[in-house]
């Protein structure tokens, strides 16, 4: 049980950026050839685009939200292929965004969600025997593995087990061996130091006569023979294991191949090995994703070119499920979540060095991962105008990669903390104040495209904290300090206490967010006065974000989040399911069977939850709370028969208690969920209790909040609020 590393956060650090690498890399050439590459590009060696914000990816999504159904199950190593599955049912938004909805028999992932809603489970929902071989084996089965190689390191059989249940539950055959390939190919580039022996280890958790294994061995045996020419390899593949001789939309064998090359022409150099990968082309960004974990784990931090690779990334990650405030992290936070479930396999506890780190509430942005920024950004802002959201400009982008420097110069705790350089030169001229900033939600204009249909909920709330500490190295003019947030719906900037600039001393800045309307889209510190546009030195560390939400959100004043002609959501909600809009200052629901969407923090425990049902048509009109995803919540409201009942969801709805209740169509409802442990009161707008009861088997303890109608139903829903 002592198979964990030393170096494991720093590594699974690297093996994370390797992948987020490599996704974005290959992104903007996905499907391009051999041949289009050399004309369009000529040799590749760094990014293609530099991206506003690289939106959610396939690539990312699956890894890191399947990774979930540990957690979710509680069944650790011994957790099953079909329990593994539910993570396939709770987190995809219901055939669109997080992966490609291609349609049954021609995407693998599509065609194993319908399995599974049609209650065929894993392993069988994407095995051969059920869809086929050609659909089986297409690539997707090694493509969202990443994580159990990262979960498992330096143990090579437990990596490919657990690779081997998730991708049983999607593809069968060489799409399964794919995905143990590269899960123990991770798991053995912790230690191993010679990439040879890495694929040979890899190799060793599949069997030796498979497809995969095959041309595996075929490849490094051509690189034996002809070491100086990683071309001349390539159009070996072309010959012997190109698409033509397989079926499908992206079959896992050519790309495979490009990977194995790769791995041998690349001789365990990180830029060399992806340049080669993405070279050969066809499926780019899941090919160069993968290759970029392994390599990332193998080299480790210091192998990774920090301004080629790193900054443009600035640790920045979205993804797209069903819970709009998981679609908002950063590389280190995914790290934690998954040195969290890593630590929970191996029955170990973190290092004391990183046991805040691993264990930590809410959110926390520490630095201790060298070279990481958690995302943060930075801004000036001219003292004669109001505030307003710029666009992320290329001067924007420059401010940020110039200030912003990860250190081990100073720190509050730990060792290391985020160096903030700034001056006239660098801020501007007519600049008096200097902002450092998170992001806490995001518009479709923040995106370079829409891929994988990205939507979102805030991730800080009215009601919740924000603390940080602060030095300032010795300044010549005075200043002030002050932590502040934005309201993006009033455009209005809430301010916490200004203190003045102890030069030299560490301060901390705390500040509790009043309860209010609105969606907070920043929040940050804001440095000010003349010093400010001198030559000067700051230094962040322990930026914390926590505390229960207190708020409301008025539906007349949000607005409808316009991505693309297909692709609209409304503002800080992300929908499962049904056609959600707004109406007359309402939120608005209908589907031709079940529809739900969902808002609020997915960590917020024990809460009131208040809001008016207006029913328009049809028998089922809910609130939902606690929600986890699509098949994990409670939902409480009008029901046939004149009932007001509470159900679980535990995939699929039970009714855990009900009271007669008269309603009809055309009324307003307004009622109040509180939430307290396993217990759930239902109360009506004079605060009259109408049912109640305690979930005693399994209770959802955490989640969302959100609203659901069924069986054709119309609803509107207004005046929602958050109380604690």
């Amino acid at each position: 049980m002592n198979y964990i590393p030393k170096d494991y956060i720093e590594r699974t650090y690297a093996g994370w950026l390797g992948k987020l690498i490599g996704v974005r890399y290959g992104a903007p050439t996905e499907g391009m050839s051999f041949e289009k590459l050399r004309e369009y590009y000529g040799e590749l060696d760094g990014y293609l685009v530099d991206f506003k914000d690289f939106a959610a990816d396939d690539d990312t999504n699956g890894p890191m939200f399947f990774l979930r159904a540990l957690e979710d199950s509680g069944k650790g190593r011994d957790i099953t292929a079909e329990e593994m599955s539910m993570a396939w049912l709770n987190y995809p938004p219901y055939e669109h965004g997080f992966y490609w909805w291609g349609g049954y028999g021609n995407s693998t992932e599509h065609t194993a969600y319908l399995n599974l809603q049609s209650g065929i489970m894993a392993p069988r929902s994407g095995s051969v025997e059920q869809n086929g071989k050609t659909v089986a084996e297409q690539i997707g089965g090694q493509i969202f593995i990443d994580t159990w190689g990262l979960v498992a390191p330096n143990n090579i059989k437990l990596a490919a087990d657990l690779a081997e249940k998730m991708a049983s539950v999607s593809h069968g055959g060489n799409g399964v061996y794919g995905g143990m390939f590269i899960a123990a190919a991770i798991s053995a580039a912790y230690t191993e130091k010679d990439i040879v022996k890495v694929i040979d280890k890899a190799l060793s958790t599949i069997p030796e006569d498979c497809d995969y294994a095959v041309v595996t061995r075929d490849i490094m045996d051509f690189y034996y023979e002809n070491p100086e020419d990683w071309e001349k390899c390539f159009w070996h593949i072309r010959e012997n294991y190109w698409q033509d001789k397989f079926g499908g939309a992206c079959h896992i064998i050519p790309n495979s191949a490009i990977m194995i090359m790769s791995l041998m022409y690349g001789e365990g150099e990180f830029d060399k090995t992806l340049n080669i990968c993405h070279m050969g082309g066809w499926d780019t960004d899941c090919t160069v994703g993968n290759i970029g974990a392994v390599m990332g784990v193998f080299v480790g931090l210091d192998g990774i070119d920090y301004d080629k690779w790193r900054k443009p990334i600035n640790d920045f990650f979205v993804a797209s499920s069903t819970i709009g405030s998981l679609n908002i992290m950063d590389a280190p936070a995914c790290v934690s979540y998954i040195a969290k479930q890593a630590y929970k396999l191996a029955g170990k506890e973190a290092p004391e060095k990183w046991k805040d780190f691993v264990n930590h509430e809410g959110i926390l942005l520490d630095f201790e991962l060298p070279g990481s920024t958690h995302g943060l950004r930075a801004r000036g802002d001219l003292s004669e105008t109001t505030y307003f959201f710029p666009d992320k400009n290329e001067e924007d982008k420059r401010l940020e990669r110039q200030i912003l420097i990860n250190t081990d110069e100073k720190a509050k705790s730990g060792s290391r903390s985020l160096k903030v350089l700034f001056n006239s030169r660098s801020l501007g001229k007519g600049t008096d104040r200097l902002r450092i900033y998170l992001k806490t939600y995001y518009h479709p204009a923040d995106f370079h495209d829409d891929r994988y249909g990205p939507c979102f909920s805030p991730i800080f709330y009215p009601g919740m904290t924000v603390e940080t500490s602060v030095m300032i190295q010795e300044i010549k003019y005075p200043g002030k300090l002050m932590m502040y947030a934005i309201d993006g719906i009033s455009g209005r900037e809430y301010t916490g206490e200004a203190f003045d600039v102890q030069a030299g001393k560490w301060q901390t800045l705390k500040y509790k967010i009043p309860s209010m309307e609105g969606r907070i889209e920043e929040v940050g510190i804001v440095f000010i006065g003349e010093f400010a546009v001198m030559e000067a030195t700051a230094y962040i560390d322990d930026f914390k974000i926590y505390g229960n939400p207190d708020y409301s959100i008025d539906f007349e004043k949000e607005q409808i989040e316009k991505y693309t002609l297909m692709h609209n959501d409304v503002g800080q909600f992300t929908s499962w399911k049904g056609l959600w809009g707004l109406e007359d200052g309402q939120l608005t629901g209908v589907s031709h069977d079940s529809g739900e969407i969902y808002t609020g923090l997915y960590d917020a425990k024990d809460y009131t939850f208040t809001a008016t049902l207006i029913p328009k048509t049809g028998t089922e009109h809910r609130l939902l709370t606690r929600v986890q995803g699509a098949i994990r919540s409670y939902a409480v409201g009008l029901s046939k028969d004149n009932k007001l009942v509470i159900e679980k969801n535990d995939n699929g709805y039970k009714t855990l208690a009900y009271c007669d209740y008269d309603w009809s169509c055309g009324n307003e409802y307004t009622i109040s969920v509180k939430c307290i442990g396993a217990k759930i009161e239902v109360y009506d707008k004079q605060g009259k209790l109408l049912v109640e009861c305690e979930d005693v088997q399994n209770p959802w303890l955490s989640g969302c909040i959100g609203a659901g109608i069924r069986n054709g139903s119309r609803c509107h829903f207004a005046d929602f609020v958050i109380t604690n």
